[in-house]
């Protein structure tokens, strides 16, 4: 399954050997920068079909409730164009697609952050016949999904890495205001940033971009995959060029056709540097193979670097002195090759690095110098040490280009031809691709042979010369009666217009759109006619001195999120002792093997709140308490959150994708007794399975090897503004950078009380006791109006430790315009 950003890359997966292509419009798609118009599409499916791919529409974004009928339009109009599947995110829009094109497949995006068999039932249960899983399971973790359901399972075996769980990461929305769930990912994760160890600066050596990880490799793990039986494999890379997607398709076809064949593909190591030069950060099969910490991110470098070379080792008045490396041996640097000297053992990547063409080459011995056309590289900027990369190679071009110049089909679909040959009669011949069938007869009756009568022989060489068309004739089933004789102008015509009819079926549309399934305009729901009820107050601590200050606020109920999940006992019943309502905080995300954690937050007895979408399934079936589901269920318009109150929510916290504005608005058409609003939090802006107390604090490779520094040291990382964001981690050893200033809600509670909303939730992360007393009294005083929204915001930006910010919950001047459809 390979990506698609418009028509070059295209037609370069169809050429190399792709099932299927995955690709985007303008809008309501995780890659907003590329993809095709909604008119350009039936175009698209036509070529993909009489190619006999499919195609597969990403419409992986969060859904606001202002574009609900935008969305419908949108759906209605990619099913009647002929998409085969949707990919989507949004849970109200899986609800949504349904109704609209019953027949249409339905794919949950990877952007749904499934980690088990249940969140596939999930999925399944709204009408996904396939699901994307997370990019951080193991083989292991998913023959255990694929044991437990039948749905069809899809991986990511190519490309980027996001850092955070996909559809988890709120950084470009905290820092930027560019929704990572609606397409505008920021890259905040490629960035450089410090560590600081219980307040001291930690040296990392060339290690600067701490949560960049490398790019998926998995073409040896191929033939486990086969064997685990997954049903789409998918390559990465939307935003990447034509090239990459030819070779990256050709290589895993290649390995899938080996597989399935039942031979063990023996991966070239040219073809894996010719991958590697095309686009790469650093390959690895990082969590497929089990978790591995010290490898995900290595850190010297967020960006492509191609392939490494060699090592400087002198600098000479004609050039630079290298001693090669392993990949020379095998695809060896040459005049018109492009190179970068990588300097970060004692240069920041961030500054401009010295690099050009190969101009010469003088081999010595076991060393190689170097040389470049007058003033292409500044000497003084390279030292011994330095590594080399090969940033270009025009043999790799040269390997691509078959597949973006084809003058005719390289990649050809086998035909199956029935035919019936009666003396008298037209010759009846019946052609098959795939599912296209058509039946094709001689205009003119086939007479009496007197010389070569119609045989199997005869029938395969002319029929068989399809030349440049995208068939070639597989198999040739033949049934002769008397001595028929056909001439070849028949025959030829005859091929002609079955590969004609042929194309004509392949690109026919066969879909069942329901018009109806929204009124033209919704009227909105009235907003509560008061906001006199009481507010309560909820908080959410995680750590024992956290609690002995909320426990003496006596809030309306304190939730616990501690790292140590089986340590919560006591603690609760200190809450519960006091008077007060426990909740328990579930994890973000559980994989398998990780049920008894269901049976742990149970035994608790108290209200959940509850994180991965999975674990509401799972609870369906048993005796369960309240549920309060968090911000991670995505919940971004009323459908979703109706499909979650159906599932089995009490309440609701809606995404951190909305702006303040749209909490209000989600209050009163879902019902405002039901949302929990988050007045005080640092946002959670990454949620990473890589675990930087492991890679960076230790030597281990997991929770096994690596002492759990978590549990010893206080850890944040700085980035270039200087602000210092903790990060911690979770009973799974996941991680949570959260942001550094608090996000608060002094200028937006008198709108949010005015729409009905009554609970609203403060959450502490780093703040000491004294902290969140202060801010709790403050939200308290402000609550029931002893205070002013001004005197609220001015006392919190006293208080909190880094500073107070609006963060997500910016109301953006003319939000509602933004466009929807380009």
């Amino acid at each position: 399954m390979s990506p698609a950003g418009y028509w070059p890359q295209l037609r370069a997966a169809i050429e190399a050997g792709a099932d299927s292509v995955y690709f985007g419009l303008h809008h309501f798609t995780a890659r907003a920068k590329v993809g095709f118009s909604l008119e350009e599409l039936p175009e698209v499916m036509r070529t993909l079909h009489r190619r006999g791919v499919r195609g597969f529409v990403t419409f992986n974004t969060l859904v606001f409730d202002h574009e609900i009928e935008a969305a419908a339009r949108a759906l209605a109009g990619i099913a009647q164009a002929g998409a085969d599947a949707i990919i989507v995110q949004d849970l109200g829009t899986l609800k949504l697609a349904r109704k609209i094109a019953p027949d249409l497949e339905l794919h949950a995006s990877t952007q749904m952050s499934v980690t088990s068999a249940d969140g596939v039932r999930l999925a399944e249960s709204l009408g996904a016949s396939r699901v994307t899983l997370a990019r951080e399971l193991s083989l292991d973790e998913i023959r255990c999904i694929r044991a437990a359901t039948d749905c069809e399972l899809e991986i990511f075996v190519h490309g980027a890495l996001c850092v955070a769980y996909s559809g988890q990461c709120f950084s470009s929305e905290a820092w930027g205001g560019r929704s990572a769930n609606r397409g505008q990912c920021a890259q905040a994760c490629r960035l450089p940033y410090e560590m600081i160890v219980d307040g001291r600066l930690q040296p990392l050596g060339d290690a600067r971009y701490l949560l960049s990880p490398g790019d998926l490799f998995a073409l040896r793990q191929i033939p486990e995959i086969v064997d685990i039986g997954i049903a789409a494999l998918k390559i990465e890379g939307r935003y990447k060029d034509a090239d990459y997607v030819a070779l990256a398709t050709r290589s895993y076809r290649q390995a899938v056709d080996e597989a399935w064949a039942g031979r063990r593909p023996a991966v070239d190591r040219v073809v894996e540097l010719q991958l590697e030069q095309v686009y790469s950060r650093g390959f690895g099969h990082y969590f497929l193979t089990g978790t591995d910490h010290q490898a995900v991110v290595r850190g010297r470098a967020p960006r492509h670097r191609g392939v490494l070379m060699g090592r400087v080792m002198r600098v000479t008045e004609t050039g630079v002195v290298i001693e090669p490396g392993e990949a020379h041996r095998i695809a060896p640097l040459k005049p018109g090759d492009g190179v970068v000297f990588d300097a970060a053992d004692w240069r920041s990547p961030e500054e401009k690095e010295e690099g050009g063409r190969v101009f010469e080459l003088a081999a010595n011995t076991s060393l190689m110098e170097l040389r470049f056309a007058n003033g292409a590289i500044d000497p003084r900027r390279i030292r011994r040490g330095d590594l080399v990369w090969r940033t270009h190679d025009p043999d790799v071009d040269k390997a691509a280009r078959p597949y973006l110049e084809a003058a005719s089909p390289l990649r050809r679909q086998p035909v199956h031809v029935r035919a019936i040959a009666r003396e008298g009669a037209p010759l009846e011949t019946e052609w098959t691709v795939g599912k296209a069938r058509v039946t094709v007869r001689s205009a003119e009756p086939l007479g009496t042979a007197r010389n070569r009568g119609v045989d199997a022989d005869l029938l395969r060489a002319q029929l068989g010369r399809l030349g440049n068309t995208p068939y070639e004739l597989a198999e040739l089933e033949l049934k002769v009666e008397g001595a028929p004789f056909a001439a070849s102008s028949l025959l030829n015509q005859l091929r002609r217009e079955a590969v004609e009819r042929l194309q004509d079926e392949q690109g026919r549309v066969r879909v069942r759109v329901e018009q109806a399934v929204l009124p033209a305009n919704r009227p909105p729901k009235e907003a509560p006619a008061t906001d006199t009820a009481y507010p309560a107050l909820h908080l959410l601590v995680r750590t024992p001195e956290q609690l002995d200050a909320a426990i003496a606020l006596r809030p309306a109920s304190i939730t616990l999120d501690y790292l140590d999940l089986y340590g919560l006992k006591p603690s609760l019943d200190r809450v519960r002792a006091a008077g007060l309502e426990p909740r328990v905080a579930s994890p973000r995300v559980l994989k398998p093997g990780e049920e008894r954690i269901v049976d742990f937050l149970l035994s608790c007895g108290c209200p959940i709140l509850l994180r991965p979408a999975g674990l509401l399934h799972a609870l369906r079936a048993r005796e369960h308490p309240a549920l309060i589901g968090d911000f991670s269920l995505n919940a971004a318009n009323a459908l979703t959150a109706a499909e979650l109150f159906v599932l089995g929510l009490a309440a609701l916290t809606p995404t951190h994708d909305l702006n303040a504005e749209q909490v209000a608005e989600l209050a009163r058409e879902a019902g405002a007794e039901r949302i929990e609003a988050i007045a005080y939090q640092h946002l959670p802006v990454f949620h990473t399975e890589h675990c930087v107390f492991c890679r960076f604090l230790s030597t281990g490779t997991s929770y096994r090897d690596c002492g759990r520094p978590c549990e010893k040291h206080v850890v944040s990382l700085r980035d270039t503004a200087g602000r210092e964001h903790p990060v911690m981690a979770d009973v799974g050893c996941r991680n949570t950078v959260f942001g550094a200033e608090a996000q608060e809600a002094s200028k937006h509670l008198d709108a949010w009380r005015a729409a009905g909303i009554r609970h609203f939730r403060l959450e502490f992360a780093h703040e000491s006791a004294a902290q969140v007393t202060h801010v709790t009294r403050v939200f308290a005083d402000a609550l029931t109006r002893r205070i002013t929204a001004a005197d609220l915001a001015a006392r919190l930006s006293r208080l909190a430790p880094e500073g107070v910010t609006e963060g997500s919950l910016y109301v953006p001047q003319g939000w509602r315009e933004l466009p929807v459809l380009q």
